[in-house]
């Protein structure tokens, strides 16, 4: 009996330890955005590019951005026309973003929130054509925080909306390094918690949605090894 009072209270404190670290990854964005005016530069990402080329064919032209970091995509799809919502975990994220709309004159085009997803989305029913976001999807949330998220995406979503995230994949150099969070998330070098996804995870996420498709690309160091995922309402 004991033995087994043990074992429980054991995985309890496990649990309520990779709660309190998930929970302070807001903390840890905050400083790394406020020592670094452009932490991943200011050239737009692939999938940025690769989104703007299917929501141009497609005729989206109002965007939902999740995870804007400092706003390098932001004013890139602002700059293609785009009419585009970006929501930051972080007030210097979002900040930085606004600063980066007015140096560029964009400011018509972009509005900046600070937002958690792990609430519910700011937004009416059927508000975008289209929702993206880079890498938002592997940072410290759950898989139940993750289905959440999908859910809400596809609520503010117009019928025929694309929903296009990318996320780091488990064949990265990274995965299973570091310590362990729970749930194939691990807490790399710099503090860094990160999400990583199995084809599997990105299929489950899909399964209320019309369509899906996947897609691997490699970015930046190491490299990392990522997945394009685009899911139709």
């Amino acid at each position: 009996m004991w033995v087994k009072r043990s074992e429980s209270m054991k995985k309890e404190a496990k649990r309520s330890a990779e709660k309190t670290a998930l929970n302070g990854q807001q903390t840890h964005w905050e400083k790394v955005f406020s020592d670094s005016c452009s932490r991943f530069g200011d050239k737009s990402s692939y999938p940025a590019r690769k989104a703007t080329e299917i929501f141009k064919k497609e005729g989206k032209t109002k965007i939902l951005e999740l995870g804007g970091g400092q706003g390098r995509d932001t004013c890139f799809f602002a700059r293609e026309g785009f009419s585009i919502h970006s929501l930051d975990y972080t007030e210097n994220g979002t900040m930085a973003i606004k600063e980066n709309a007015r140096e560029n004159g964009l400011l018509d085009s972009v509005t900046s929130l600070q937002h958690d997803v792990r609430n519910p989305l700011p937004f009416e029913n059927e508000t975008f054509d289209a929702c993206y976001s880079h890498m938002l999807y592997c940072m410290a949330l759950t898989t139940e925080e993750l289905e959440f998220l999908c859910k809400e995406v596809k609520r503010v979503l117009k019928p025929g909306g694309l929903n296009i995230y990318t996320a780091r994949s488990t064949e990265d150099a990274q995965y299973r390094t570091g310590i362990s969070r729970g749930e194939g998330m691990y807490e790399i070098t710099g503090g860094f918690i990160v999400h990583f996804f199995s084809r599997e995870k990105a299929r489950h996420l899909a399964e209320e949605y019309e369509s899906f498709e996947i897609e691997e690309f490699e970015e930046g160091e190491l490299p990392k090894k990522l997945y394009m995922v685009t899911m139709r309402k």
